[in-house]
């Protein structure tokens, strides 16, 4: 695409996802003036980047849905269950625009066939505004003349004053009056006779005059301003708009464009205000923070004092400046890059450090002090780049989470049932790249806890529960790796009724022994329903499975937890990143192996005692701990005869703690991850691999297989001991 075009879209689709959301807060907790300009501003805003563009559908499209959101801002239009309902829709009906902009591609018979039905449905709140026979004009609040008295409303005010020398100048008052008539009609004049000194002061040669004029005309204010052109520096004059042309100002001043921040260039733009009254006021406020040095003379007051603009369009520009110095603060501190970039940045950062690991292994062998030192200070250099262009690819889960807001909504209207979204932990932060593969899986469960987990409405009443039922998204950090939680106070888990389900389809044996967890894992084998009937939501089976196999292509795990009658939580462990690792190196034989240091909680080595007690079992008793292990050299079948002396390491994953024997601890070490070909997916217990500074390969061990793997094994012993009793 066209760099203009790609930008329209990404802003666009940036907006849109801020409209559904202010749409849904109107739609739950009742409608305000933010929210709702917030939406206008989203519309307006894509309707101009179309015609930028001149993307014609789009903009004919918005301007119907811009009349309607215009009219709910001024309150001719109030937003009920149905107006928000149509909104969203047209929403989502923009989104399918923008692909058509993306695509290059011109809307199809369908896309057009929906614009025309959702504009027709628009239309229909434009012809019967909600509020009716109310006149609005009697609330706006009255203006008073200079000269004082309430001004005519419908027409424009003009309050002249002229100076005592105008008639000595030359200039003669009554053509300036004359003149207004070119422009539009005198509707009424008033003479002010104030400034008329008593008889014996009074002068011919000067003029005493003042008129309150009611004036009738489509120019503008600097137009019928510059009629006084020649007798402006010799006269005061102040004119007021009509109350129509307020609440054109108001409605000029918010569609500006976000490109000027000055209060009295907001109001010339709009037309509230003329560069002379400006002058005038400026120079005012000048001399009072003159003869004060301690005042700080607001140039919105001036003007209001003045009589030169009302409050209510000084307010309205300076809500504007207020928004665009916001914007343009947070455009100073954000800046757009593509992800490919970001991904070509990291690859290079990889690169460097095993580069960078090669150049410190050899400078220790050659011994040299101030090599090794250059190389250290090099190695730390290294670090700080890795870490921070890692985090140039954190993003938080709360947008994610916020996109479920519409997904729970929409469902469970479908469903019939009354729910409830609730999010926390939205600041979390992980990998773009597997924030983006996370979108699939998180569906399928936040769907399976609504259609399967969480009751209906009679249902919960009938169990002594709130009628409407709660769904929620929690996300935490956790030595390393980030835990998303997706939690239901819906029915729960029947465990009889999946041993029933997984012995009939042969999942498992009829006699077989299984733990609580290995029977809630039944649920991820692929077909696995126990749905009573199939739904459009869930119950074909299909879903679980490929939850399952996208988290562990991630290099995550799910678990579940369940208790019948309270509810469910499903919860996802992910790595933060996929690219670079700290990691801990240690040896098995000739063979090199990489563990992730944020999983290392301590090492030792294993004395000769346990050695010989761990023979024939695979467990030690750590500080009164029971700690099972895993020897490396047999889960790999490694060849090498074992050495004379053996570590442990300890390492963790979700709580739970394994040890991995191996010969020998070689230190910490960055680790670049390679992945693993397809011919090497059945490996359990490795996770890829990596290139060492020498140029030879090391396997990254996958600890969370690893203490799964351990874990299994030692509760399997256990049943069975307990089978055997």
């Amino acid at each position: 695409m066209d760099a203009i075009q790609q930008a329209f879209v990404i802003e666009s689709r940036e907006l849109l996802q801020k409209m559904e959301e202010s749409l849904l807060q109107m739609e739950s907790a009742g409608s305000d003036p933010e929210t709702t300009n917030a939406i206008f501003r989203a519309a307006h805003t894509i309707k101009g980047g179309a015609g930028v563009i001149e993307c014609n559908f789009i903009v004919e499209f918005t301007h119907v849905l811009e009349n309607v959101l215009d009219e709910m801002r001024s309150g001719n239009i109030t937003p009920n269950k149905a107006l928000v309902e149509l909104l969203l829709e047209c929403s989502d009906h923009l989104g399918k625009l923008l692909g058509c902009v993306e695509s290059e591609i011109e809307p199809g018979i369908e896309d057009n066939n929906t614009s025309n039905l959702l504009k027709e449905a628009l239309q229909q709140y434009l012809g019967t505004p909600v509020i009716a026979g109310k006149d609005i004009a009697l609330n706006e609040p009255k203006i008073e003349s200079s000269g004082g008295g309430e001004m005519e409303t419908d027409n424009w005010h003009i309050s002249l004053r002229f100076g005592y020398d105008v008639l000595r100048k030359g200039m003669d008052p009554a053509s300036f009056l004359r003149y207004l008539n070119e422009l539009g009609k005198i509707i009424s004049i008033t003479t002010i006779p104030d400034a008329i000194p008593v008889a014996d002061e009074m002068d011919a040669e000067s003029c005493y005059l003042g008129f309150e004029i009611s004036y009738k005309s489509d120019a503008d204010k600097s137009r019928i301003e510059s009629v006084f052109d020649f007798v402006r520096d010799d006269c005061v004059l102040h004119i007021w708009p009509p109350h129509s042309k307020l609440a054109d100002f108001i409605k000029s001043i918010e569609s500006l464009p976000e490109d000027t921040m000055r209060l009295g260039e907001i109001l010339i733009q709009s037309g509230a205000l003329t560069q002379r009254e400006l002058d005038i006021a400026l120079n005012a406020q000048a001399d009072v923070e003159g003869d004060n040095a301690s005042a700080n003379a607001k140039i919105g007051d001036v003007l209001v004092n003045q009589k030169t603009v009302t409050t209510d369009v000084v307010e309205a520009a300076a809500v504007k400046q207020s928004k665009v110095a916001e914007k343009k603060s947070l455009e100073s501190q954000l800046i757009r890059v593509q992800a490919s970039k970001l991904d070509q940045l990291i690859d290079l950062v990889g690169e460097m450090v095993i580069a960078c690991s090669g150049a410190n292994m050899l400078a220790h062998k050659s011994g040299e002090t101030a090599l090794v030192e250059s190389t250290s200070v090099i190695t730390m250099l290294v670090e700080q780049i890795r870490d921070s262009a890692l985090q140039l690819r954190m993003v938080q889960i709360g947008e994610t989470f916020n996109r479920f807001q519409r997904v729970v909504r929409d469902t469970s209207h479908e469903l019939g049932k009354d729910i409830e979204l609730i999010i926390s932990g939205s600041e979390a932060e992980l990998d773009k790249s597997v924030v983006e593969k996370l979108g699939d899986p998180l569906m399928h469960l936040v769907r399976n806890a609504l259609d399967h987990g969480i009751e209906s409405t009679e249902a919960r009443i009938a169990k002594g529960k709130p009628a409407r039922g709660k769904l929620r998204l929690n996300a935490y950090h956790e030595s390393g790796s980030i835990a998303i939680e997706i939690i239901d106070d819906g029915a729960g888990m029947n465990r009889e009724k999946i041993l029933a389900k997984a012995r009939e389809r042969q999942l498992i044996g009829a006699n077989q022994a299984l733990s609580e967890n290995e029977i809630f894992s039944l649920i991820f084998e692929p077909g696995f329903s126990t749905a009573d009937k199939v739904t459009n939501i869930s119950g074909r089976g299909v879903g679980l499975d490929v939850v399952k196999r996208n988290i562990t292509s991630l290099r995550g795990s799910v678990e579940v937890e369940s208790k019948e009658g309270q509810g469910s939580t499903f919860r996802i462990r992910l790595p933060l990143t996929l690219a670079i690792i700290d990691g801990f190196l240690v040896a098995v034989g000739k063979s090199s192996y990489v563990i992730p240091l944020n999983s290392v909680v301590e090492c030792m080595e294993l004395s000769e005692k346990d050695r010989a007690e761990t023979l024939n079992r695979q467990y030690i008793n750590l500080r009164g701990e029971v700690l099972p292990f895993v020897r490396l050299r047999e889960q790999f079948e490694v060849a090498e005869a074992c050495g004379k002396r053996e570590n442990i390491v300890v390492v963790q994953y979700a709580g739970q703690k394994i040890g991995l024997v191996v010969d020998a601890l070689m230190g910490e070490f960055q680790t670049v991850i390679k992945p693993l070909g397809s011919i090497f997916k059945h490996i359990k217990g490795i996770g890829g691999s990596t290139i060492l500074g020498s140029g030879d390969v090391a396997l990254i061990l996958d600890v969370q297989s690893l203490v799964a793997l351990t874990t299994e094994q030692q509760n399997r012993g256990h049943i069975a001991e307990v089978v055997r009793i």
